[in-house]
C-alpha cells in the first residue's frame, strides 16, 4: 500500500445544551491499528461555545476534553482503560453518548503518519 495504512477518525463535538443539539467541533480522535496508534487533538473555540450557550461550563468542557486525551494516552491517565489496547480505547471513546462532549461518526482514510494526520484533521475540521 505504498507505506500507507488504514486509519479511522471521529470528530469530538461539544454540545453545551444536549436538548438543543447544537454543537461545535472541538477535537479529533485518530486510530491506526497497523501502528497501534490512538490519539486525540483538541482545540476549543471558547467564543463559539459561549455564542451557543453563554452559560456553558468552559472549565468543565476543557476537563472533559483532557479526559479524552488521557484515555488515548493510556496508562494511569486512562483510568479504567489504563491497560486496554489502543483499539479498545478508541472504540470506547467513539461509543455514542448523551453528554456535553460527544463523538461524531467514524470515517476512514489512508496515511503514512497517523500523528501528522491528526494535526491535519484538527486544522481542517476544527480550527
Amino acid at each position: 500500500m505504498n507505506g500507507r495504512d488504514v486509519f479511522e477518525y471521529a470528530l469530538l463535538r461539544v454540545v453545551p445544551r444536549v436538548e438543543r443539539g447544537e454543537c461545535i467541533n472541538a477535537g479529533v480522535l485518530v486510530y491506526c491499528r497497523a501502528k497501534s496508534f490512538v490519539a486525540a487533538r483538541m482545540y476549543l473555540d471558547e467564543r463559539r461555545l459561549l455564542a451557543l450557550d453563554p452559560g456553558a461550563d468552559v472549565p468543565g468542557v476543557h476537563a472533559a476534553l483532557r479526559a479524552v486525551e488521557g484515555v488515548c494516552a493510556g496508562g494511569a491517565a486512562a483510568g479504567q482503560a489504563a491497560h486496554d489496547d489502543p483499539g479498545r480505547r478508541f472504540r470506547w471513546l467513539i461509543a455514542p453518548r448523551s453528554t456535553v462532549v460527544q463523538p461524531g461518526p467514524v470515517h476512514t482514510g489512508l496515511t503514512a503518519d497517523p500523528a501528522a494526520e491528526a494535526e491535519r484533521l484538527l486544522d481542517l475540521l476544527v480550527r
